[in-house]
C-alpha cells in the first residue's frame, strides 16, 4: 500500500469518527446540519452514515441520526473486560450507600480519564459523571490520585500532550504547582477536589495499584461544598476512601495470586 492511500484511509476513518463525535455532542443531527457544522459536502456525510448504520452504530428517524445501541454493545465490552471491574463495582455501590453520596471508579487511558463506573446516593447531586465519559487528569480528584502514581516523565508526556485547561478559578493550570500538589498526595495517599472541575463540588479520591505499584483505577465520592467541609472532608471521607482502595488492592491481589 502506497503511502497515498494509507493517508485516503486515515482521513476516510478521521472523517467517520467526527460525525460520530458530532452526533454525540448534539444528541441527534440532521444530515445537513453535520455537513455544515463540520464543513463536509452532504454527499460524503450521506455515505458515512449510510455506513455507519449498515453496520448499527448509527440509527435514523425521520431525518435525524442518533447514535445506535451498537456502541453500548463495544462500551460495555471495554468496561467488563477490565480485571477490576467487579471488585470495583461492588465498593463504588457499597460507599454510595453508606455515604448517600455520588461514587465513581475511574481508570487512565492515553493520558485522560475515563469513568469506569458510577453510583449515587440517595443525597447524590447529579453532575455529568456518566460511564465512559473522559477529560483531562488534573482536575479531579479521583484523576489527580492516578497521576501521582505515575511515573514524572510520563506525567510529563500528559500535560505537553493534553495542556492544564482551567475549568474553575481553582483548577490548577501550573505544571509546578501541579507537580507540588502530586507530592502531597503521594504523601498522603488522598486527593483532594476543592471546586477544580465544577463550581460548588468537591471530591476525595485515592489510587488503586497493583501488586507493582502500577495505578489500575482510582476511587472517589463527590458532593456539595457546602456539605463537603472541616472534618468530613478532611477526615472521614479520605479514611473511607483509604479504606476502601486497601481491600481493593488486597482483592486484586489475592484474584491474580
Amino acid at each position: 500500500m502506497t503511502d497515498n492511500s494509507e493517508n485516503d484511509t486515515v482521513s476516510t476513518l478521521d472523517t467517520a469518527l467526527s460525525i460520530v463525535h458530532a452526533i454525540e455532542s448534539n444528541g441527534e443531527s440532521t444530515l445537513s446540519e453535520i455537513a455544515t457544522e463540520l464543513e463536509i459536502s452532504t454527499s460524503t456525510v450521506h455515505r458515512h452514515l449510510n455506513t455507519l448504520r449498515k453496520h448499527g452504530y448509527l440509527v435514523r428517524e425521520g431525518t435525524e441520526y442518533r447514535l445506535g445501541m451498537r456502541f453500548l454493545t463495544l462500551g460495555g465490552h471495554v468496561q467488563t473486560n477490565k480485571q477490576v471491574f467487579d471488585l470495583a463495582k461492588q465498593k463504588v455501590d457499597q460507599l454510595a450507600a453508606e455515604t448517600g453520596e455520588r461514587v465513581q471508579f475511574v481508570v487512565e487511558e492515553n493520558g485522560l480519564r475515563y469513568y469506569l463506573y458510577t453510583q449515587s446516593g440517595e443525597n447524590a447531586v447529579q453532575t455529568d459523571a456518566s460511564f465512559g465519559k473522559n477529560g483531562p487528569l488534573h482536575k479531579n480528584a479521583s484523576s489527580k490520585a492516578i497521576l501521582a502514581e505515575l511515573p514524572k516523565e510520563r506525567v510529563e508526556e500528559i500535560i505537553d500532550e493534553h495542556g492544564l485547561s482551567a475549568s474553575t478559578e481553582q483548577t490548577i493550570t501550573d505544571r509546578e504547582e501541579l507537580f507540588a500538589e502530586l507530592d502531597t498526595i503521594r504523601e498522603s495517599g488522598i486527593a483532594f477536589n476543592n471546586e477544580e472541575a465544577t463550581p460548588g463540588l468537591r471530591a476525595v479520591g485515592a489510587a488503586v495499584c497493583d501488586s507493582d505499584g502500577v495505578p489500575v483505577g482510582s476511587l472517589s465520592i463527590s458532593g456539595p461544598a457546602h456539605r463537603f467541609k472541616g472534618d468530613l472532608y478532611r477526615e472521614e471521607l479520605p479514611n473511607l476512601v483509604l479504606a476502601a482502595t486497601n481491600e481493593l488492592e488486597l482483592k486484586l491481589a489475592y484474584e491474580v495470586d
